[in-house]
């Protein structure tokens, strides 16, 4: 049996190795895995469903799939694992159990990982940092008085802290990158339709929603796309098959890329210098290893489509959370059933008609084609992840004055006063991830990489996006960076 400081010098594929050559069991290393989550989960509260019974039922079991054996965790939003409860943080779903595997979660099961427990996530994924009033917030194994970021903060917060090597995670908004960044991981959002959501979800949040997974390694978190990525029937988007598997991308050269970088906030506000200098230190890195970098001039994102393209669609998504929410309480949910914002921005859905929502939609279109015509001249643009080291916890909840506003407007269904406000409410949700939302609008693959620590020993991340297709691109050059300037064997210490 390894011992943990054994356990945490591995990552996912190097585990399996152990297990293929017979130099441990999968049960020897599913109680370590357990050991280390009793010890460090009251610490960052990553897990908040353990599933270690049926993981041990999992792990007694000879598999023969690429992970066999290696102990796993599910965010608890988005996939579905039979005759489990799934909470997306909300106190609605009080009673909800899964009638039925998603379609990833059959295919993380024929992979051979052992799901053990479901992660932390804010209420509906709706926010950057993961503090839902039902399960508490989330702690960053790096610091704890400060966020593990968010939708799947649960995710990264384990990962980090080494109780899994991967943890699943999902995208709607940059939820995969964002706590990738901060917890000093390698994070991978996938371009739409690589990973289906079926048959449960379908499509989410009108396409902008993507399954993939947080990893120590660049290697893991391809060969998880070639394990997990998939379509099935009944799919709204089918992607192309890449030529030959994700795995064989790994140490290819690739090339001389011409890379356009930008620190410019999207919404003219200032960005931390510890997220300039991680943009800075990679460039010079690109640069030494014969890559084409120069600043982009202009940057082709708009303040426009983060206060309106993105905000409407997805303040109506979240009134159709609550109708969705309706169906399983036979009811219409009320502020005693979410959370105040989340019931706030469902109001300020209300208050657009079908047409906003879908002449904003349609300018998704403009966005991609204004963005591909920008990748013409680039193959990837490079930003920081994020515009501000890791928030503290409680960093972005509400002041006192403006929950009580919220309470009163969302007493009265006052729709339009959020709508009023729109500017401020955009100011602060998108004041901290500026660049993530765009590759959800657009579909393209989106990456961020581990660069740099602050004094306050916080990761900070860059990010890389492609043009639709290419996370061969993005895994040949996060293969180059890892061996340039390798991250895994920095580790949270708690």
């Amino acid at each position: 049996m390894l011992n943990y400081t054994e356990y945490r010098q591995y990552d996912a594929t190097g585990l399996a190795e152990l297990i293929r050559k017979k130099e441990l069991t999968a049960s020897e290393l599913l109680e370590t895995a357990i050991q280390r989550a009793e010890a460090v989960n009251p610490k960052v509260n990553a897990i908040i469903y353990p599933l270690f019974d049926s993981a041990r039922i999992t792990a007694a079991i000879d598999g023969t799939g690429p992970f066999s054996g290696v102990p796993f965790l599910v965010k608890d939003l988005g996939l579905e694992i039979k005759n489990t409860p799934i909470r997306t943080g909300c106190r609605g779903y009080e009673g909800y159990i899964s009638k039925q595997d998603s379609y990833a979660i059959q295919k993380i099961r024929d992979a051979g990982l052992v799901i053990m427990g479901k992660t932390n996530t804010p209420e509906f994924g709706l926010t950057p940092y993961t503090e839902p009033e039902l399960f508490g917030p989330s702690r960053n194994p790096w610091n704890l008085a400060h966020s593990p970021g968010g939708s799947s903060g649960g995710s990264g917060a384990a990962v980090a802290a080494g109780i899994v090597p991967m943890a699943t995670a999902s995208d709607g908004g940059g939820s995969i990158r964002i706590p990738a960044s901060c917890c000093g991981l390698f994070g991978l959002k996938p371009t739409r339709g690589r990973i289906s959501l079926g048959p449960v979800g379908g499509e989410m949040w009108s396409g902008a929603v993507v399954e993939g997974c947080v990893s120590r390694s660049v290697r893991d978190t391809a060969a998880y796309l070639d394990a997990i990525g998939g379509s099935q029937a009944g799919d709204p988007y089918l992607t192309t098959p890449s030529e030959g598997t994700y795995v064989s991308q790994l140490g290819q050269n690739p090339g001389k890329l011409r890379i356009a970088f930008s620190t410019v906030h999207p919404l003219g506000l200032e960005v931390d210098q510890a997220c300039k200098d991680a943009v800075s230190k990679i460039a010079k890195q690109l640069a030494d290893l014969g890559h084409h970098v120069e600043e982009a001039k202009p940057l082709p994102y708009f303040k426009e489509d983060l206060l309106k393209r993105f905000l409407v669609v997805v303040s109506g998504e979240a009134e159709g959370e609550l109708q969705q929410l309706s169906k399983f309480l036979k009811r219409r949910p009320t502020t005693s059933d979410v959370e105040t914002n989340t019931y706030a921005l469902a109001l300020l859905g209300r208050t657009f008609k079908a047409g906003d929502f879908a002449q904003a939609k349609k300018e998704w279109n403009e966005i991609a084609q204004r963005v591909a015509r920008f990748h013409q001249q680039y193959d990837l643009l490079l930003t920081p992840t994020l515009a501000s080291r890791p928030i503290k916890i409680g960093a972005l909840q509400n002041t006192t004055a403006e929950q009580t506003l919220l309470k009163f407007v969302n007493a009265f269904n006052l729709g339009f006063m959020v709508k009023a406000s729109i500017g401020q409410l955009a100011d602060k949700a998108f004041g901290y991830i500026p660049w993530t939302p765009f590759a959800n609008m657009t579909g393209q693959p989106s990456m961020t990489i581990p660069t740099l620590w602050t004094e306050e020993n916080l990761p900070v991340g860059t990010m890389f996006t492609a043009m639709q297709g290419r996370e061969d691109l993005l895994l040949r050059l996060a293969t180059q960076l890892e061996e340039a300037m390798p991250w895994g064997g920095r580790m949270a210490e708690l």
